[in-house]
């Protein structure tokens, strides 16, 4: 089979290649799946850079967590009826060397998720990171419904999803950062009842004009070492900022903010949620998909070929939503 893998870390150009591997069994427990889309995430494209590490967990890695296919054959105690199934992977490449940017990946069967029908297959490649991380997000801790809700970078992969799930939960109120006219429309196509131009607009100001002095209740942040002191200024009393990433490991805290409005903070990444918090996601993105309530938004399809120019869209930060690779019907 066809896969992409790198031995080293480095540029995308430089150290991802193509090469013909053979094609995995499933063991006890295990489906594998014929994937036909994989989808590049920023930290498919870290750890391929070796920015966290520089030392590999494995002698040779086929990237990328996401992706959607079809089951082609299952393992012993895995139902035989599963075999066609439409589905959607998560984590696939979690501690794992074989990820999704090949033509066949195995998986444990409860990490490949029926995908409901009528939905596009493609799609199933943007879910595993960025629909869970923004279902979580915005339900995590009691939800958003009746809360004034500020999505950070409401137009990328996670951003987008949670402006429409937090809109769709009963969100008294949705703004968005972006960082330009092109994003914020589409913040605002996808729900967002405000968008601020970060890079133009006084955000203080503006968050006080949109919320008449009262500040949010929940921000939901990319970036928390960018944006730790405005996102405690920002927040109203008892509010509390859910942190999916931040762009530097060590954050400083403004204490005394904090705790003068009891400020909540929330981490997690995605990849460590627990069961209970992974089947409600899972079941309530499911039941989003099958009534057709998500908008998706895919900026570039690539074939595997050029799997190299994928993760350099998604580094470079160009590409305005999520990049797929396609391995073929």
């Amino acid at each position: 089979m066809r896969a992409a893998i790198y031995t080293r870390t480095g540029p995308a150009h430089e150290v991802l290649s193509i090469a013909e591997l053979a094609r995995p069994e499933p063991d006890r427990g295990c489906v594998r799946v014929r994937v036909q889309w994989s989808g590049v995430n920023p930290s498919d494209t870290k750890s391929r850079a070796g920015t966290r590490s520089a030392v590999l967990p494995f002698p040779r890695i086929t990237p990328h967590s996401d992706g959607a296919g079809h089951i082609d054959a299952v393992g012993e105690d895995v139902d035989p009826a599963r075999v066609g199934e439409r589905v959607w992977l998560w984590n696939a490449a979690w501690g794992r060397p074989d990820g999704t940017a090949a033509e066949f990946v195995v998986v444990p069967a409860e990490q490949a998720v029926r995908l409901p029908d009528g939905v596009d297959l493609k799609v199933g490649a943007l879910l595993g990171i960025p629909a869970l991380t923004a279902y979580h997000a915005v339900h995590m801790h009691g939800g958003v419904e009746g809360k004034r809700v500020l999505v950070a970078g409401g137009a990328g992969a996670v951003g987008h999803y949670a402006v429409q799930m937090a809109r769709l939960t009963g969100a008294a109120q949705v703004i968005a950062t972006v960082s330009n006219e092109a994003k914020a429309t589409l913040a605002r196509d996808a729900g967002a009842d405000a968008t601020i131009d970060y890079r133009r607009a006084d955000v203080r100001e503006a968050i006080r004009v949109a919320t008449d002095g009262r500040g949010v209740d929940r921000i939901i942040e990319v970036d928390f070492a960018a944006n730790a002191t405005l996102d405690f200024d920002l927040l109203a009393r008892d509010g509390d900022v859910v942190i999916y990433g931040s762009g530097h490991p060590m954050v400083e805290v403004p204490f005394v903010p904090g705790i003068l409005k009891n400020i909540s903070c929330h981490f997690f990444i995605v990849y460590h949620l627990s069961e209970r918090d992974r089947r409600r996601a899972i079941d309530g993105l499911t039941a989003l998909l099958a009534s057709g309530a998500l908008q998706h938004n895919i900026a570039a399809e690539l074939p595997l070929e050029r799997i190299a120019d994928a993760h350099a869209l998604v580094e470079g930060g160009k590409a305005v939503g999520n990049v797929i690779v396609s391995l073929g019907e």
